[in-house]
Parts: structure tokens; C-alpha cells; sequence
């Protein structure tokens, strides 16, 4: 192949031949019609079908396929953008931390797997009329490109992520042009480019062509700081120019409204230049408040003839550090942030505009105020639109080698340890963190450039940092890995670690003051998680040098398809034959991979919102965390809730200055006794690009019982509540007691319960002539094990609790009777049958549920003549067993009972280490909606501070969990054991039961990491003594 030698793939030192240098991705236009089209004469997008051919390795490569003579058009045809994999072009493989070829082959840093797909490309085009140059760019292949034109070599180029460029117009011929691409899933970029993510390749990112004019801006880099007290700014422009010949550059500034602030000219000389101007009370960029001026450059030659004109959005902010505190525009930054892969489950990393619009709208709806972009620079899309929405960006050199020195999680660096300070792997280190900052530089949402992930230490990680300080001095720059090597303290502005506990970051900051902390990843969303992540917000306001983290992570990294039943399904790692493979672990996201919101998102929002609510009778207290905005930009939406619904509402504004707190004095009318709910909201007075008015932006509540006081006093408050449903007559009559030799039975008006010898358990609870056991209610002591049991190998500690929820053996049988509880002997009627009248019946089974140490369960039922059956669960401490995941009871009703209404904590799931988020009503579901479709099946569905739970068919009958102490409670389709057994919501069986539950509560989720934090000690279910006491009853 001419020009190009395969021989140097492996070659760290040769990462780049005749690629154009990097530059700003500003746009540029030939006249003010194409500027308002936004469709550029200079630009001729190549995205759509291609010819392709994939050979499995290098040897299969079609030679010569680039000449112009070799006719391609008989080959298939692939849609660029696109991965080939996601393309029907072998199989996509995830894998964390080791490198995709471990297992396979045995190779070395310098050296390639021969299982190496190649893609080669093709595609026929005609020069635009009138260019007379042409360029080419590749915004993004994995993993590495070769790129021939008309049979000529034309370049190569790595670093998969960020765009290469290469100069066509020494190729071009009349007529129709053939452009040859050849991109290699392995070369040796991908020794760099282990990120935790699916392992790809091919043309993922948009191709176009472009010319320039005769005279052009080629890189531009804009500076706007405050000065004067953040007050006026200055505007600085460095540019650079394809020619020395004079020019005119003419410069015009529009604010948000569109009124011109500036309007200036300049000749200018030779190909590099700069430009200055000072303006009067500038409005700042932050997060909160994204102000952005929209400036024009139009570029006139020397004749006054237009040659381009650019626009480029201007965000006026100072990022510094200020001692050892970091600062925005002046004021402490706290990062509420998420990492997120650019991923999507129908293409990959090759993702639609609207997607990531919606993303973006995602977490400014759910108050979070940055993104890291892991591990690698993403599409220039996302960058423009923090710009424009507000969010904070810390953006990342895409190069990370865990592979190299992390070896099943622990560190053992060694001579291949990359990149380390090893000079032949320098240069492409460098050029990748040169290609990220000169494309990214003008994005004021970027605030922080990142020298990469888990790439342990050294001289080439220090040598990034200085030239990201070099480069640009108005940036900060982060890097994780000197916790895991201190030899370069320096290589970071900020101590940054991942998945810290909060204990050890308290102690390391009392030992270490010099730099500020940020967590780069914590709260590891893997299943059901984000347990504890209280905590670190919490941390964010005691200690001044904690400013906050960026949760791992925020989409589910999932390929949707078809399951071998032909429905839709979401795939992870190991379900294409991939390995090795992480399997789940490619999920942990705070959305799931079709970008539905998780029940964990609800948490989120609370622990990350600027203002903090606290309602009570008398008023409610507003604490103002914004660096920014004061609480007027907001209506303050009092509500009231008696007994969970809601007797009343009002709306008022109030001014608390930023950073500022105040007591609003405004008393909650009493509606008499009841529970009240005293709920605050912060919600938009206007609408935003990213919420529609009335969305709530903050949320409070304060709980209160008030007792009754009776007589008129009570009375009259009891007129202003609406009417509530009238209570239903108890029953008046005593009940029939049939006491047979087998099975007691339990007639009351319009109810019946009957209790059996031979299975030790109540067997029948009839209400309303319609049976509502399906089975005996099982003791509960089991869940589904989340992600975060399975890490910290709680299910493995814990499973005596599971073979107790499974098995278990009567020991003996008692009745209250004469006041006292009388021992079964063998049979009920051992000592006769017979018939008797009461006004309540008890009934009490202990188990041995293990026999190694011998563990017994008690279950006491008290039936009443109403139909309330009222059971408590009594369980004396063993010393030597584990803690349980729950203590409860589950009962088995038919599938069509899967309505849900409940009094308690919702709207989503929530746990003893999640409810922040939760607030305390009334809420309405079912059983579907109930079940999370966590990419691995676990436990779900829970949630506490139930007063009542109801589970109805579609006429409104069915079963109803009261108690007299809030409990927990859920109604699922699939029991804990089910839940476990499944790999994948297709392995579930198919729903023909609703499971309740009533619990006296159940372990946290846990979340600081997924593979071996367990459970915070405070929100575990110890091994102690227990007693829990609930109530059901038909309805």
C-alpha cells in the first residue's frame, strides 16, 4: 500500500503522519445568508452510506483496494457515523479494566493482538464547485485511520476521540474522486485507550470535507474575564491566519437580547494576531446563570470583500484557585456533578444531537450542575450546549491504562506500566491533550482540563500539566491517579479521588490542607444503589476544602436488541460471547440505557439542590447554597397535608440573597387532628430552555402529629377540610369459631380466616367471599441482592437469612385462651371440636427456621371481628449469625391484584440510606411500574414510612398493610428468589402473582463502591432481637 508501512501500528512513536494541526472548532460562514441557515458553502458533509469490507485481520485486508483503478461499489454498505458493530460487523466487547486481548493473547505494550478487525472504506465523491482546496475531517475513528485519495497516501492518525484532519488538494482530480479509509480496531493508541466502556471501532463521528477561503482564521482562541471587581471584562482574542496578507477583522458583540455592546475593526498583518476590548457591566457566565454574548467576526480582505464570517458564543467567567479553595467568578464552587460516557443503546458512542440535547436537559431538571466527560473528549456538541444550558465541565485527555498496573483492583505498577515516564510513549501522550484543549478552548463550561483516568503516575502525567497551564492559564487541571502515585504531587491543581469513604476523606483532610478535594467519581450507581450519598453532600457545608464530586455514573451502557423470544431486550457485557468480560458492570447509570429515569434520580435531585427547605407550622426556613441567585428568580409553593391529602396551598415570593438563610414567617392553617405534612417548594416563576413554569427546582417537608382536642373547637376546624371518604361500620357481631381437629376457621361479616395444624400457618383469608392467599405468607428475611450485596459479598455473608426465607419447621403451635397461650399437643382437636363465639381470635406459630445454631421465628395472628388480622413477628438474638437483609413477611395474591395505593414515602423507591429524596403522601401505582428494569434483576420496589399500603384490582378490592409504627412495604410481580435467579429481566418467569410485602425494614442499598463497600453500619438490619407488628385486611 503506497506510502503507508502496517508494520508501524505498533509503534508508540507513530501516532500521526501529515494530520493538520488542531485547531478551535469555530464554525465559519460566506455570507450572512449561509450564517443564518447555519449551512456553510465552505462544508460538504460525507455522512451517510459507504462501501465497506471487514477482514478479521490484517492479513484479510483487500490489498490495493485504494487505487482508483480497484472498483469497490460491489461491497456492502455501512451508514457513517457508525460503529461496525453496531453494524452487523462482529461483535461489540465491554471490559473495565483488562485489556480485551487478555486471555487470547500474550503481548506487551509495543506489540498487537492478531485478532485485529479492519474496516476498509470507500466512498465516491465530486468535488464541490469552485473549491480550490480541500481538506478532510474524521471527527472521530476507532481506533486508528489510514486515509488514501485517488490511490495516493494521504495519512494516518490515532486518538480515537478527537478530530483528524488531513489536506485532500494535492490528490483531487476532475470528475469523481475515490476516498480509501482503512481504520484498525487495535494499534498502538489502544494500549492508552482501556476505558471502562464497549470496545468498538470504525467511523463513530461524523466525516466532512471543507475548504477555506482565501483568507481564513484557522485557530482562534477567545478570552473573557471579569475585571473591575466581575463588574466590566475584558475581551481577548488570539488568532491565527492561512496567510500574511492584509485584512480587515471586524468584531461585533450581541447580548442575550440581542442589543449590540461592541462593534470595532481592525486591520491586521501577518498570520498570527490578537485582539482587545474593555466592556462596562458584563453580565458572568456561571451554571447557574449561563450568560452568553454572542460575537461575530466578519473577515474582509484587503478590497473590504467578505471572506467568512464566524460566530462564536462568549461566556464572561474567572475559574481560579483562590489559596487552597476553588472559585467561580469569586464565590466557592461545590460540584454537584455526574461523569457521563457518550453512549446510546441503539448506536453506541456514535450518538444523535437530540439525544445528548435531552441529557443535558436530564440534569439541569435534576439540579446537576456539571459533567465530567469520561474518560475521553466527547462530539464539540455537548460543549456547546453546557455553554448554553449552564452546566460546569471537566474535560478528559482521552487515555487511561489500568490495564497496565491495576490487576483485580489492586495496584502492581511494573515496567510496562503506561505511560509512566516512558519517552516513547510521551509524544502521542502529549498530542492527545493537545488535541482535546486547542479543538475545546473556547467553551466557557469548561473549566477544568483533565490529564485522563487510571493511568497511575509519573513524568508524562506532569508533563500534560504543564503544558494544560502552558497553553491556557484560565483553566484548573485534575488528575486522579496520584493517590495511587505521589512521585508528581504536582500533576494536579486539586486532590482528586475516587470512591473515598466520607470517614477517610474527614481524616485525610485534617492531615492534608494544601489542595481542595473533589471525588472525580463516587456513589457508584451500579443496580439499585446511591445509598449514603447524604453524606458527601453534607460534606460539601462542614468542610470548606470539599467541593463536591461527579457520581459514577450516568447512563446505563446497554445494546438494545432481541431476546431469543424476538421482544426487546438490553444486553451487558458477555451476552455477544465477549470475553473476557465485566458483564453488568457496564451499568451504572442514573438513567437506564433507553434514558428513563431510575428511581435513584429522585435522591439525586434532593442532595444537589441549591436551596434548602424546612417547613414546619409556623413558617419554613429557606437556606440559599447558590452562588448567584436569589430565591425571587422562584414562587415559594406552600402546600398542607392531612392524613396524605391535601387540605390546602398558597404561592408567595420571597428574597433570600444568595449564600444568604431567613425564617419566612407564614403559619400553616390547622385543619384539627390528623398527621400533617408541611411541604415547601422552590419552583420557576418563568419558563427555562430546560423546565417548563411550575417546575420544582427545590423541595422541604416537615412531619407533625396533632391530637385531638375535641368539642366545637374541632369541630370547626373540621369543616374547612374537603370531605373525606366515610369510615366503613366495624363489625358488630362476635365471630364463629370452628375449631376442627386439622384447621380453626374464622367467620366473621362478610370474612373468613382459617388456620391449619398441618401446615402451621394460615392457609385461607376470604374477604368478601373472594380468597386472597394464593400461599402461605412466607417470613421474610431475603431480598433480590443489588449490585452492592454482590460486590461486597453480603449475599454470600448473609445467606443463612436466605435458607431461613426458604425453609422452615414448625416447633409448636400455642392458642390464647382464658387469658393465657395453651400449647398445641399435635392436632387443634385433641382436646375436642366444636363451635364458640368471640370477639377475637389469637393464634400463635413458632418456627425453627436454622438448625445450626437453632433460630426461632414467631408468628402471633390476632383476627378481630372486623377482619383485621393483626400478626407479630417475634425473633429472639442468636449469637454467631449475620445480619439480615430484612425482617418481614410476604404475602402471595393473584397477578390481577397489582394496583397500588400506599401512605407513605414515594413517589419512587427508597431505602433506609435513600429517602432524602422521598416526601410522605399519598401515592398511586402498580406492580409493573414498581419493578426497576435494572440491567440484572434485584431488589426494588421498597418503600418506607408506610402508614397504610394497598394493593386493589381494577374494581378496587383486594388487600390492605396498616400499622400503628410506619413500617415498609412493596408489591412486586416476582418474589426476592425470582429476582435473584434472573440474570436479565427475559430470565424473570412470566407474571402470574403480585407479591406483598410488609416489613419492619430492610438494609440499606448501599453505594460508595460496587465491589467492596459494604452497607453504612447505621443502615444495616444487625443481628439483634426483633419484633415487628402489622395489620391486613380485605377491602
Amino acid at each position: 500500500m503506497s506510502g503507508f508501512e502496517i508494520k508501524n501500528l505498533a509503534n508508540p512513536l507513530y501516532f500521526e503522519e501529515n494530520v493538520l494541526p488542531p485547531h478551535s472548532d469555530h464554525k465559519y460562514y460566506g455570507s450572512e445568508a449561509e450564517l443564518a441557515s447555519g449551512c456553510s458553502s465552505f462544508k460538504y458533509s460525507l455522512n451517510g452510506l459507504w462501501h465497506i469490507h471487514v477482514a478479521r485481520n490484517l492479513a484479510e485486508r483487500p490489498g490495493g483496494f485504494e487505487a482508483s483503478d480497484y472498483d469497490c461499489r460491489h461491497w456492502d454498505t455501512i451508514a457513517v457515523p457508525a460503529h461496525i458493530q453496531m453494524e452487523g460487523y462482529g461483535k461489540p466487547h465491554y471490559t473495565n479494566t483488562t485489556y480485551p486481548w487478555d486471555g487470547h493473547e500474550t503481548i506487551v505494550p509495543g506489540e498487537l493482538p492478531q485478532e485485529n478487525p479492519v474496516a476498509s472504506y470507500v466512498k465516491y465523491f465530486a468535488v464541490p464547485e469552485g473549491w480550490q482546496d480541500l481538506r478532510i475531517s474524521f471527527q472521530g475513528a476507532e481506533t486508528a485511520l489510514a486515509v488514501w485519495l485517488n490511490g495516493h497516501f494521504v495519512g494516518y492518525s490515532e486518538d480515537s476521540f478527537t478530530p483528524s484532519d488531513f489536506d485532500l488538494t494535492p490528490y483531487v482530480q476532475a470528475g469523481e474522486n475515490k476516498l480509501a479509509v482503512q481504520v484498525f480496531r487495535f494499534a498502538s493508541g489502544s494500549w492508552l485507550e482501556d476505558q471502562d466502556f464497549w470496545r468498538f471501532s470504525g467511523l463513530f463521528r461524523g466525516v466532512y470535507l471543507y475548504t477555506v477561503p482565501q483568507i481564513h482564521v484557522e485557530d482562534m482562541f477567545v478570552h473573557a474575564v471579569p475585571t473591575k471587581a466581575y463588574q466590566s471584562g475584558q475581551l481577548s482574542l488570539e488568532m491565527k491566519w492561512n496567510t500574511p496578507e492584509a485584512k480587515k477583522l471586524r468584531v461585533k458583540l450581541f447580548d442575550s437580547n440581542g442589543e449590540l455592546v461592541l462593534d470595532d475593526s481592525k486591520l491586521v498583518q501577518g498570520q498570527e494576531s490578537t485582539y482587545e476590548a474593555e466592556l462596562e457591566s458584563i453580565k458572568l457566565w456561571s451554571a447557574e446563570e449561563p450568560n452568553l454574548y454572542r460575537m461575530l467576526l466578519v473577515v474582509e480582505n484587503a478590497a473590504g470583500e467578505v471572506q467568512e464570517l464566524i460566530p462564536q458564543q462568549v461566556g464572561f467567567r474567572e475559574f481560579k484557585l483562590d489559596g487552597n479553595i476553588m472559585k467561580l467568578n469569586g464565590q466557592r464552587i461545590v460540584f454537584k456533578g455526574t461523569n457521563r460516557h457518550e453512549f446510546d443503546c441503539y448506536s453506541g458512542r456514535a450518538c444523535d444531537q437530540k439525544l445528548i440535547e435531552q441529557d443535558i436537559i436530564t440534569m439541569k431538571q435534576n439540579n446537576i450542575n456539571a459533567v465530567r466527560c469520561s474518560h475521553y473528549p466527547n462530539s464539540s456538541l455537548i460543549y456547546e450546549l453546557c455553554d448554553i444550558y449552564g452546566l460546569y465541565v471537566i474535560d478528559e485527555t482521552n487515555l487511561e491504562t489500568h490495564g497496565t498496573w491495576m490487576k483485580n483492583g489492586g495496584d502492581f505498577p511494573d515496567e510496562y506500566t503506561l505511560p509512566d515516564g516512558h519517552p516513547q510513549w510521551q509524544g502521542a501522550v502529549l498530542q492527545r491533550a493537545a488535541n482535546m484543549l486547542q479543538r475545546d478552548k473556547n467553551h466557557p463550561a469548561i473549566i477544568i482540563w483533565s490529564c485522563g483516568n487510571e493511568s497511575f503516575g509519573g513524568e508524562t502525567i506532569f508533563k500534560m500539566h504543564e503544558y494544560f497551564h502552558k497553553a491556557d492559564a484560565s483553566r484548573l487541571v485534575h488528575y486522579e491517579g496520584l493517590f495511587h502515585d505521589r512521585r508528581y504531587n504536582a500533576s494536579s491543581d486539586m486532590e482528586s479521588q475516587m470512591y473515598t469513604h466520607v470517614a477517610d476523606i474527614k481524616k485525610f483532610l485534617a492531615e492534608h490542607r494544601d489542595k481542595p478535594f473533589i471525588c472525580c467519581e463516587y456513589t457508584h450507581s451500579m443496580g439499585n444503589s446511591n445509598g449514603g450519598m447524604s453524606k458527601y453532600t453534607d460534606l460539601t457545608e462542614e468542610d470548606e476544602l470539599y467541593q463536591g464530586g461527579f457520581i459514577w455514573d450516568y447512563v446505563d451502557q446497554a445494546i438494545a436488541g432481541k431476546d431469543s423470544h424476538g421482544e426487546d431486550a438490553l444486553f451487558y457485557g458477555g451476552d455477544f460471547g465477549d470475553r473476557p468480560s465485566d458483564y453488568n458492570f457496564s451499568g451504572n447509570g442514573i438513567v437506564f440505557a433507553d434514558r428513563s429515569i431510575t428511581p435513584k434520580m429522585e435522591e439525586v435531585k434532593f442532595n444537589y439542590q441549591n436551596f434548602s427547605l424546612y417547613p414546619e407550622a409556623k413558617g419554613v426556613k429557606i437556606v440559599n447554597k447558590s452562588l448567584f441567585t436569589n430565591t425571587d428568580k422562584y414562587a415559594l409553593k406552600l402546600s398542607l397535608l392531612k392524613d396524605g391529602q391535601q387540605v390546602w396551598e398558597m404561592s408567595t415570593s420571597v428574597e433570600i440573597a444568595p449564600g444568604e438563610e431567613a425564617f419566612v414567617d407564614y403559619p400553616y392553617p390547622s385543619f384539627g387532628a390528623g398527621e400533617y405534612a408541611f411541604n415547601a417548594a422552590l419552583v420557576l416563576k418563568e419558563q427555562e430552555s430546560w423546565a417548563p413554569v411550575g417546575h420544582e427546582v427545590a423541595f422541604g417537608q416537615g412531619v407533625a402529629k396533632v391530637e385531638a382536642e375535641g368539642g366545637i373547637k374541632e369541630w370547626l376546624a373540621g369543616n374547612c377540610v374537603p370531605a373525606m371518604p366515610a369510615q366503613a361500620l366495624a363489625g358488630c357481631s362476635a365471630m364463629r369459631i370452628c375449631k376442627s381437629d386439622i384447621n380453626i376457621g374464622i367467620y366473621g361479616q362478610g370474612f373468613s380466616v382459617m388456620f391449619s395444624s398441618a401446615a402451621g400457618n394460615i392457609v385461607s383469608y376470604k374477604y368478601n367471599g373472594v380468597e386472597l392467599i394464593e400461599e402461605q405468607p412466607q417470613l421474610n428475611f431475603w431480598r433480590g441482592p443489588v449490585d452492592n450485596d454482590r460486590g461486597s459479598s453480603r449475599h454470600i455473608d448473609c445467606a443463612p437469612w436466605k435458607l431461613a426465607s426458604l425453609y422452615r419447621r414448625v416447633k409448636s403451635i400455642e392458642l390464647w385462651e382464658n387469658g393465657q397461650w395453651q400449647k398445641v399437643e399435635r392436632f387443634f382437636g385433641a382436646n375436642g371440636i366444636g363451635n364458640y363465639q368471640a370477639e377475637e381470635f389469637k393464634i400463635r406459630f413458632s418456627y425453627i427456621v436454622l438448625d445450626k445454631p437453632e433460630t426461632v421465628v414467631a408468628a402471633a395472628y390476632t383476627v378481630t371481628q372486623d377482619g383485621t388480622v393483626a400478626v407479630e413477628l417475634d425473633y429472639q438474638q442468636v449469637d454467631g449469625l449475620p445480619e439480615m437483609q430484612d425482617f418481614g413477611m410476604i404475602f402471595t395474591l393473584p397477578r390481577e391484584y397489582s394496583q397500588i395505593a400506599y401512605y407513605g414515602l414515594g413517589a419512587s423507591d427508597n431505602y433506609a440510606d435513600r429517602q432524602n429524596g422521598a416526601r410522605l403522601g399519598i401515592f398511586a401505582s402498580d406492580t409493573a411500574k414498581e419493578f426497576a428494569p435494572y440491567l440484572r434483576p434485584q431488589e426494588c420496589g421498597n418503600h418506607c414510612g408506610i402508614r397504610w399500603f394497598k394493593v386493589m384490582d381494577k374494581k378496587g378490592r383486594g388487600m390492605e398493610l396498616l400499622g400503628d409504627v410506619p413500617f415498609e412495604a412493596s408489591a412486586l410481580p416476582y418474589n426476592p428468589h425470582e429476582i435473584e435467579n434472573a440474570r436479565h429481566p427475559y430470565d424473570l418467569p412470566q407474571v402470574h402473582h403480585t407479591y406483598l410485602r410488609a416489613s419492619a425494614g430492610q438494609s440499606g442499598v448501599g453505594g460508595d463502591d460496587t465491589w467492596g463497600s459494604p452497607v453504612l453500619d447505621e443502615y444495616t438490619m444487625k443481628n439483634i432481637s426483633r419484633k415487628f407488628v402489622f395489620k391486613f385486611k380485605g377491602i
